[in-house]
């Protein structure tokens, strides 16, 4: 572990390069490196625009960013105002080394000061390294759901 030598910080604008490269890492990791369509410019006014729909906090190594975490606020109407953690990514020659705990322990501290009702997250059921990353906070990793989309194409093409 090399705690000492991340920093944390809240993602700025010039970021958005070097994020949507580790986007492209984990969709890689993931399998589905041909799934992420959204563009640099789509990112960066989305975080950065009139109105950000999301916030992030990058770890840096040495002023090199080495992963990040990005959320924004999920509303249930079961449980009120949550985080959502919509991605946590540590660029594979850092992962094990503990900056994966220093983001995650960082949005638990982001979710316990904006006063959320809790925090969620997803996880493909295959990828067993990231479960018992979660397992070992106790969180509840649920079965039993299924995700649902519309694409921007199939929203476009939907007929009243």
């Amino acid at each position: 572990m090399i705690n000492n030598q991340i920093q944390l910080r809240i993602a700025k604008r010039e970021d958005c390069p070097r994020l949507m490269e580790l986007v492209n890492e984990l969709a890689l990791f993931e399998r589905a490196p041909d799934e992420v369509t959204v563009t640099l410019d789509e990112f960066e006014k989305a975080g950065f625009g009139p109105n950000p729909v999301w916030k992030a906090y990058v770890a840096e190594w040495e002023g090199f960013v080495v992963g990040f975490a990005i959320y924004y606020v999920r509303y249930s109407t079961w449980k009120g105002c949550r985080l959502y953690l919509e991605d946590l990514i540590v660029t594979e020659s850092w992962r094990g080394k503990g900056v994966g705990k220093l983001l995650f322990d960082k949005m638990i501290e982001e979710a316990s000061e904006l006063g959320f009702n809790g925090m969620t997250w997803q996880v493909l059921d295959w990828n067993e390294p990231a479960i018992k990353f979660y397992n070992k906070y106790e969180a509840t990793i649920e079965d039993g759901w299924l995700n649902g989309s519309l694409s921007k194409e199939q929203i476009k093409n939907y007929k009243l």
